[in-house]
């Protein structure tokens, strides 16, 4: 039986980013992780005291088949800075399963 693995990205702006409209900061968290490490890695955030969760969105809407969801923080009180994590799925896994692992980590609709 093949086992699924998946991976998660970050990525921060700050406002100076913003301004040149990169990121201040990105890469992988982390890869060839079960999908419950992956829920919980995407559901934490580096940075501290933030507003909370802006968002979760799927890469496609409507959702057919996402290939990747994003969890979208809010801002930082003291840095400005806001971070998004990403939760990357691979490719072996059916649309459905890909659905309900979007609607698990949070996209609504």
């Amino acid at each position: 039986m093949m086992v699924a693995l998946f991976s998660v990205s970050y990525s921060i702006v700050t406002e100076e980013s913003a301004a040149d409209g990169e990121a201040a900061e990105s890469g992988m968290l982390g890869e060839g992780l079960s999908l419950r490490e992956a829920v919980d890695l995407v559901r934490q955030t580096r940075t501290r005291h933030v507003g909370g969760v802006e968002c979760v969105e799927s890469d496609e809407w409507p959702m057919r088949s996402p290939r990747c969801v994003s969890v979208v923080n809010g801002m930082e009180f003291e840095t400005g800075a806001s971070e998004t994590r990403a939760l990357h799925m691979p490719a072996s896994i059916s649309d459905a399963s890909r659905r309900r692992i979007a609607r698990l980590v949070g996209v609504r609709g």
